[in-house]
């Protein structure tokens, strides 16, 4: 493969081929082997490859081939034919300039495990040449000769391009690699590879990936498998799987630190943490299921009971065409609990914090310390998409934040009228449809034509609006989403909307609340915020194509672990 790293090319298969069976499976409820129902294996056997403080894994449960037939059944019969071929495809890209193909090569002994992980932060632990992340990717085999001769083939194919191998006997088997894999940190092109026992074959970016590997299985205190804290993430995954992933968070924030690329196993500068999430994948009729498992850094916190059997009635002032939503109940809680949960440097709670960030600072405001703080009931904040014709795909969409009123509400709402008075913003006061509206607004001067000889107007910019309705406190970007949420509450709100009914169906209650997004109504917006998500969708268009909602739930859950649960609809 010129110009392109092999584990780069082996990550993207991963991720298709977790994601497949979701592009397929909206049409497949009559035609589903029962089997992908019940799921696969209950947690990934290459496990005992894996350090105990890897970043990530990432496992697939079941034989690819499964997920290749959810994708034949749901596309169009005159599509069938192209889908097949793109597929093939990119498998034999896998595979490139080696004269193999995944049909013939690997298909035949492929079994029901594929689990990619980021064994290492440095494969060589020298934070004086930098850092670079060590790669994992075992495959399970249901014929160890055919796999063997695979091996053969492959690097029969090196080795006639003129590519140097290495063969190195370590502790009864064969390490195989290339010149490139020879240096301190590998690098494109670097490939290592070996076949352990008549269960798996493994390939690295380097050696000494596949050394510590084979040392894990020798010495299991060393392994992910043995960990307490993924098998307590484990035990709290109750449903039938296809997948798993499984995170270490403190691990994932070092990835980003080069100052702490060693492992907090063998180095005091990032010490050994339970803080991890584990995800199972599973197959729900209209869709995908996934289910979470938090383990938090006290391991004796006890998150709040969840109290909510049905959606909040501050929904009531969202209109249905909303395209992102987060709702619940006693928002001062929740985000004590989150805070005080995760640690300062968690790539989870920077995750949380930047879109939170990002909304204060368009408001100038800090949101924990000047809205958080004071809504102990029912709250809902949406995102409302502006048109998605051309003109408008840069726009950042209208925001409308509801929340019931509390005993110190007043006070507080106050306090942000003075923020907005320090900004330079005056505190007007209009009516709109009978509903008297408090407005922060900032009156300048522009010219009348482009030329700007024209004569002076006013231009008033409006930094936002807010409204006491009921026992409900209601603030908009601007005095259209302002209307549309007066609206809304008359007829057409997403309380009542079918399709955000479906969207939550399958989350469990009682809960904290929901995170919502309508794919269809958000794309363009989602897309503006994070630009890689496009290189996903390329990967896994089988699912966006079919992609209608996703939703998020908290049910609580017991000493240290927070559980969650995440639905992703799908339909035609």
């Amino acid at each position: 493969m010129k110009q392109r790293s092999f584990f780069s090319v082996l990550a993207a298969f991963v991720l298709v081929l977790l994601l497949i069976s979701a592009g397929g499976f909206y049409g497949l409820i009559s035609n589903s082997p029962l089997a992908l129902f019940r799921g696969g294996a209950t947690a990934p056997a290459a496990a005992m490859f894996v350090p105990s403080q890897a970043p990530v894994m990432v496992s697939l449960l079941v034989n690819p081939e499964q997920l290749d037939a959810f994708g034949q059944l749901a596309a169009p019969p005159a599509q069938r034919r192209q889908t097949r071929a793109e597929l093939a495809q990119f498998k034999d890209s896998l595979l490139a300039n080696t004269g193999l193909t995944y049909d013939r090569d690997v298909q035949p002994w492929l079994g029901d495990e594929i689990t990619l992980a980021v064994t290492t932060i440095d494969i060589d632990r020298n934070p004086q040449n930098g850092s670079a992340p060590g790669y994992l990717l075992a495959l399970a085999t249901n014929d160890p000769e055919r796999s063997r001769e695979f091996l053969q083939l492959f690097w029969g194919s090196k080795a006639n391009a003129g590519t140097d191998l290495v063969f190195e006997p370590y502790e009864g088997t064969t390490l195989i690699y290339n010149n490139r894999a020879k240096s301190e940190q590998g690098g494109i092109g670097a490939v290592a590879s070996a076949v352990v026992g008549d269960q798996f074959v493994l390939f690295a970016n380097h050696p000494k990936v596949l050394r510590d590997a084979i040392n894990n299985v020798q010495a299991p205190d060393l392994n992910l498998k043995s960990s307490s804290s993924y098998r307590q993430a484990l035990d709290r995954l109750t449903q039938p799987r296809i997948g798993l992933t499984f995170f270490n968070l403190p691990q994932l924030a070092a990835l980003k630190s080069p100052e702490l690329a060693v492992l907090g196993s063998e180095s005091d500068s990032v010490p050994a943490s339970n803080e991890t999430v584990a995800i199972a994948l599973g197959l729900n009729r209209q869709g995908l299921l996934a289910q979470a498992a938090l383990l938090l850094k006290d391991p004796q916190q006890i998150p709040a009971a969840p109290a909510l059997e049905k959606p909040v009635e501050a929904l009531r002032y969202i209109p249905a065409s909303v395209g992102a939503l987060a709702a619940g109940s006693d928002l001062r809680q929740l985000w004590t609990q989150i805070s005080e949960g995760l640690s300062s440097d968690d790539p989870l709670l920077d995750l949380i914090e930047r879109p939170l960030s990002l909304l204060g600072n368009r408001w100038g405001i800090d949101l924990p310390q000047d809205i958080f703080s004071w809504v102990q009931g029912e709250y809902a904040l949406a995102l409302l998409p502006r048109s998605p014709d051309a003109a408008n795909r840069n726009s950042q969409g209208d925001w409308i934040f509801v929340a019931e009123k509390s005993a110190d509400a007043s006070p507080s709402i106050e306090h942000l009228d003075d923020i907005a008075k320090q900004q330079g913003f005056s505190i007007g006061s209009v009516m709109l449809e009978n509903q008297p509206i408090s407005a922060w607004t900032k009156l300048s001067t522009a010219s009348s034509d482009a030329s700007n000889a024209g004569p002076l107007t006013l231009k008033a910019q409006v930094r936002g609006v807010h409204a006491s309705v009921g026992k409900y406190e209601i603030f908009a970007s601007n005095l259209e989403a302002m209307d549309e949420a007066l609206k809304a509450a008359q007829g057409g709100s997403l309380l009542t909307s079918s399709t955000f009914q479906q969207g939550i169906a399958p989350l469990p209650q009682p809960n904290y609340g929901y995170v919502y997004l309508d794919w269809p109504a958000s794309r363009i917006i989602v897309e503006r915020q994070l630009p890689l998500l496009r290189l996903v969708e390329l990967a896994a268009r089988p699912v966006f194509q079919h992609l209608r909602s996703l939703s998020v739930s908290s049910t609580g859950g017991e000493a240290g672990v927070r559980l969650g649960d995440v639905f992703i609809k799908l339909g035609g």
